[in-house]
């Protein structure tokens, strides 16, 4: 299936912000579905550079080579250019307009209620999130979902709130700004309303137990080599309760086997049950196999990325098709915007 039968199929939106290389966390939360995703919807998948700068515009050295390692994984992962559309936020600049469209008619109480907004104000420390920016991101990403008119937005149950923020800012614009019905069809909404699309996301911890995060120091990386991987999980937490080798152990409380039910195969996920809540198997041996499962999983990733590491060319190439297209199909969305607004030319 090529890009070019994409008018078939319903539309779906989805971005991640460039923090540097991905970990297996991100790898299993978002862009293992988008590969899935990719052959059923006509996708949009975004690097969101204007985002990183809602918490991190005092230091912007990174993004630039943070956005192409983001990219490097989204190909490594298997989103294959000619199944959707990949580019960068900051290159289609129709986002921005939405979004000041968007600013003038969004009540601050809406923004001030986003469940993250005082979570991260709280939890983000030794940075001032005190500023416009920060506050009106989750309009950002309303104007990111709703300038390509998306059918569906893929996300956890954590992320639900702020599609239906997006739900409730098109409600407001269409109330505002009604579109015109023609002769030739029935009137019907500038921005059409989203609807989430959950999509299944495992219990991924990191070595040390805790949700996986470089913000923890605990994530496995899509580039670390095989060695790497296998030093990373041998001192990874385990059952608590199993102190001495001797000791039977819990597989359901225990993080490694969180891996093992992700990654490892029923059989070996059967081996490292019975191993570990007889005795039979210790801790080391349990991590090894949990490690072969991650170094097999990471291989072809690996393997994709080094192949367009190589040949940086055509990843500059593929960013432009994608500017390309994504601008296309924003600016047919502003357009509609424009006029409806009564800002056409």
């Amino acid at each position: 299936m090529s890009i070019s039968s994409s008018h078939l199929r319903k539309r779906v939106l989805s971005g991640m912000r460039p923090t540097g290389k991905l970990h297996l966390g991100n790898y299993m939360g978002a862009l293992y579905n988008w590969v899935r995703l990719q052959r059923e919807y006509e996708c949009y998948f975004f690097i969101a550079d204007w985002h990183a700068l809602t918490t991190d515009y005092a230091d912007t050295s990174q993004v630039k080579e943070n956005t192409r390692e983001v990219i490097l994984d989204f190909l490594g992962a298997g989103l294959d250019p000619e199944l959707c559309t990949m580019f960068v936020q900051s290159h289609v600049k129709q986002h921005a307009e939405l979004f000041l469209l968007f600013t003038m008619i969004t009540p601050l109480g809406w923004l001030e209620r986003v469940p993250t907004y005082k979570e991260q104000q709280e939890n983000i420390t030794g940075k001032d999130l005190s500023t416009y920016g920060f506050l009106g991101y989750p309009l950002l990403q309303s104007a990111d979902i709703l300038i390509y008119q998306a059918d569906f937005v893929p996300v956890g149950q954590d992320q639900v709130a702020h599609v239906e923020l997006t739900r409730e800012v098109a409600r407001r614009f269409n109330q505002f700004y009604p579109k015109q019905a023609s002769a030739s069809s029935e009137e019907s909404a500038v921005l059409p309303e989203p609807q989430v699309l959950l999509t299944p996301s495992p219990k991924l911890p990191g070595t040390d137990g805790r949700k996986m995060s470089k913000s923890y120091g605990n994530t496995i990386l899509l580039t670390d080599p095989e060695p790497v991987v296998r030093q990373k999980l041998k001192p990874m937490v385990t059952d608590p309760a199993r102190i001495r080798r001797t000791d039977p152990g819990n597989p359901e409380v225990c993080p490694v086997f969180d891996l093992h039910k992700v990654f490892s195969s029923a059989e070996t996920q059967q081996k490292a049950r019975e191993g570990c809540t007889t005795a039979g198997i210790g801790c080391i041996e349990c991590k090894s196999w949990v490690a072969d499962a991650v170094v097999a999983e990471l291989a072809p990733i690996q393997e994709r990325r080094s192949k367009y590491e190589s040949n940086p060319g055509l990843v500059t190439d593929i960013l432009e098709e994608g500017k390309r297209r994504a601008t296309a199909r924003a600016e047919q969305t502003m357009r509609e915007v424009r006029a409806a607004v009564g800002l056409g030319e």
